[in-house]
């Protein structure tokens, strides 16, 4: 699918050297490429990149758009051959890439019941099975993002009463978030809570906006049980398509009530956030009678389910950040129309994502907590690599910073890292181990990448080997100021968690 925008000044899905230079030439596409829904009436309405919608409808044909997501081409197509500016064959040519595509789908077998899949329906939806890996796909999305001693996991033989508050503690739509399907069923984080224990439920603010909190019906109510769980965060009214948010702090009096229930509670207090977007949660992640922290994304129709099996210990969660969670302050200063990576200390702008950005954090790509105790340590990793060069290379006689990803020279180039992880806790559960990497500074290079993960399920007092493959030129590579890329040369520090290994890449 092309995007809407432009690169180096061209649309997406009128850059013949994107659609049939890279994408069917370089990484042989063997089906059809569809544009995003009316991109290419943006480019002709929006952009302005054509005088005509004849001459939109030719450019993008001809540049390898098979298919298009709206109306734009069945309006256009016909008028654009009648002014010779496409000829069929080109047409003929985006068919048949649709058309084989739909051969292979087995959409031309014969009568659909007779195949394969020709008998699946609505039965085969909300089986028990697949209620259960909503359920599933929802535990292991769940980030324990704070955790004080004592907190978490909760008792449900010890917790006799439980304060539920919040606008999103009873919710259920929200928690599909959006492009989505029909649910079978619903179970709200109230409702999953209750199925364990006694819960008093106070809403606090008449929705996620919180105009006025109802902070002493939610002060009583929390004074009273011997926990309590604040489902807070935001829905579709505060961000979705095509709406963005200007704060990322949390909305209207929610923080307040947050507060002030924290300091009434007699128990435990856990703050679940439910959004898609992260928040500056400052206030609570270091108010000390906050004793938990959550975030749940929109977890799907069993959310309220798998909240509740985190909180009561029947699952200890694995999930971990897909994006870092920034201050305020960066939204104040960072405008939404700078698209720069990289930091620029002349006017203090502090670049954008994990690997780039040099500001404080609220939480970070990849942080999330278990309820057990896992320890990394270095099994295997060499200290040492070599590219090897022809001896008439200009890096033999001069020194170079690094040098040219190429064919020759990275051929079966990689290594193994292997870390041996232990679970020293009595939970068992899942773990996902990063290895990250600091390449030297050259060529403006990210503070660290991501070079991958693996997910391992460890028992209680457990531990297990992981093994990373790394291929010099792809993972310990750069790119230049001209785009290029290049093996950077010097020291590399790989790190998983905590642990740190210096690797030197040299010629």
């Amino acid at each position: 699918m092309c995007s809407y925008n432009k690169v180096n000044g061209k649309p997406t899905c009128a850059d013949p050297d994107l659609l049939a230079g890279v994408i069917r030439g370089q990484w042989k596409l063997n089906g059809y490429i569809v544009s995003d829904c009316d991109s290419v009436d943006v480019l002709f309405k929006n952009q302005h990149y054509t005088k005509t919608p004849e001459e939109a409808a030719a450019k993008v044909i001809l540049a390898g758009l098979d298919l298009n997501c709206g109306s734009f081409l069945g309006q256009h197509t016909e008028a654009a051959v009648k002014a010779g500016l496409l000829n069929e064959s080109a047409i003929d040519k985006a068919v048949t890439n649709n058309f084989a595509t739909l051969m292979r789908l087995g959409f031309f077998d014969g009568d659909p019941s007779k195949q394969p899949y020709g008998k699946l329906g609505p039965k085969d939806v909300c089986t028990q099975e697949h209620q259960e890996l909503a359920r599933e796909a929802a535990r292991q999305g769940i980030v324990l993002l704070k955790n004080s001693p004592g907190s978490l996991p909760l008792s449900p033989t010890a917790i006799k009463t439980l304060a539920v508050i919040g606008p999103n503690a009873n919710v259920t739509k929200t928690m599909i978030g959006n492009y989505e399907g029909i649910p079978c069923k619903y179970t709200t984080p109230l409702q999953g809570l209750t199925t364990s224990v006694a819960t008093n439920y106070v809403p606090g603010c008449t929705n996620v906006a919180c105009g006025t909190a109802q902070v002493d019906d939610a002060k009583k109510a929390a004074a009273s049980a011997d926990a309590t769980v604040l489902v807070m965060g935001i829905d579709q009214s505060q961000e979705r398509e095509s709406f963005d948010r200007v704060s990322i702090l949390l909305p209207g009096q929610q923080p307040l009530l947050i507060t002030e229930v924290a300091k009434a509670a007699k128990g435990p207090v856990i703050l679940v956030i439910m959004s898609g977007g992260g928040f500056d949660i400052s206030f609570a992640k270091n108010d000390d009678k906050i004793t938990s922290i959550l975030w749940v994304g929109y977890p799907g129709e069993a959310g309220g389910a798998a909240i509740a099996d985190v909180i009561f210990g029947y699952y200890n969660p694995s999930g971990r950040l897909p994006m870092t969670w920034y201050p305020q302050s960066y939204v104040d200063k960072v405008p939404m129309t700078n698209m720069n990576m990289r930091p620029d200390p002349s006017n203090g702008y502090p670049g954008r994502t994990y690997r780039f950005y040099t500001g404080e954090t609220i939480y970070t790509f990849g942080d999330g907590l278990s309820y057990s105790k896992i320890t990394h340590e270095l099994a295997k990793a060499p200290r040492l690599v070599s590219i090897p060069l022809e001896e008439d290379h200009v890096c033999r006689s001069s020194e170079c910073k690094s040098v040219e990803a190429v064919e020759q020279s990275c051929k079966n180039l990689a290594f193994d890292i292997h870390v041996r992880v232990q679970n020293r806790g009595k939970y068992g559960g899942s773990h996902t181990v990063f290895l990250f990497s600091s390449p030297p500074s050259v060529h403006n290079s990210p503070q660290k990448h991501l070079l991958g993960f693996e997910k391992v399920s460890l028992t209680g007092k457990s531990e297990t080997l992981v093994r990373f493959k790394v291929d010099v030129c792809k993972d310990l590579s750069v790119v230049d100021e001209l785009g290029s890329r290049k093996v950077a040369l010097g020291q590399h520090l790989l790190h998983v968690g905590s642990l740190k290994h210096s690797l030197t890449v040299r010629i």
